[in-house]
């Protein structure tokens, strides 16, 4: 996420802090579309609903959800882990920027990997002085957040894709290995240190 989309993030949190909303429901699954689904890695639009989305979501998830049935499919002696992005890729942040539901197939991933001995961790371009509200929002939406990485002041002066890669190798020094890095921005998944990389849908930047 741009360092402009992440101050309008903030903002709605500081709202959502300030008027005591209730916690965040799970956005619901995406029902499979009648017509063929857009391509999620080719799709360029001005606009697109929030059912689109949840289908091209879905769509985008499945190889995901197969590899970590694979991957945690045997007893390893290694410690495991996914990163997860958050916004609009773990919490539903551009169709419902105060309540942040989760989002079902991913939050069905989240748990399903953890259930397996996987490690969630969250790097996420937010504001390190909101962690607390992020970390509630996850929780209340269905993911166990075992780590959560957010930039403190020294790194908002310093490239989105670059802080995200340099949080990924401080998981691996940590005696991590990351089997899965998840996102919806290709300054969330470049960069190296993780065995598969996916990307959701941003449709061009639309949904940062």
């Amino acid at each position: 996420m741009s360092i402009k989309a992440k101050f309008v993030t903030t903002a709605a949190l500081t709202v959502a802090i300030s008027t005591g909303l209730a916690a965040p429901a799970i956005a619901a699954p995406a029902h499979p579309a009648a017509a063929v689904p857009v391509s999620v890695s080719t799709a360029s639009t001005g606009a697109v609903t929030e059912q689109q989305w949840l289908t091209d979501v879905s769509t985008a998830i499945a190889p995901a959800q197969a590899y970590i049935e694979q991957r945690t499919a045997e007893p390893t002696n290694r410690h495991l882990a996914i990163v997860f992005d958050i916004d609009n890729t773990t919490l539903a942040t551009h169709f419902h920027p105060f309540t942040m539901p989760g989002i079902a197939p991913v939050v069905r991933l989240a748990q399903y990997a953890h259930a397996h001995g996987v490690a969630l961790i969250f790097v996420s371009a937010r504001p390190e002085f909101i962690d607390p509200l992020t970390r509630h929002s996850l929780t209340e939406a269905g993911y166990t957040v075992d780590e959560l990485r957010g930039r403190d002041l020294g790194d908002l002066f310093e490239p989105v894709q670059q802080f995200k890669t340099e949080q990924r190798t401080q998981v691996e020094n940590e005696g991590y290995t990351i089997i899965a890095n998840i996102g919806n921005n290709w300054t969330d998944i470049n960069g190296g240190h993780a065995e598969q990389t996916f990307k959701l849908p941003d449709y061009n930047g639309l949904l940062s």
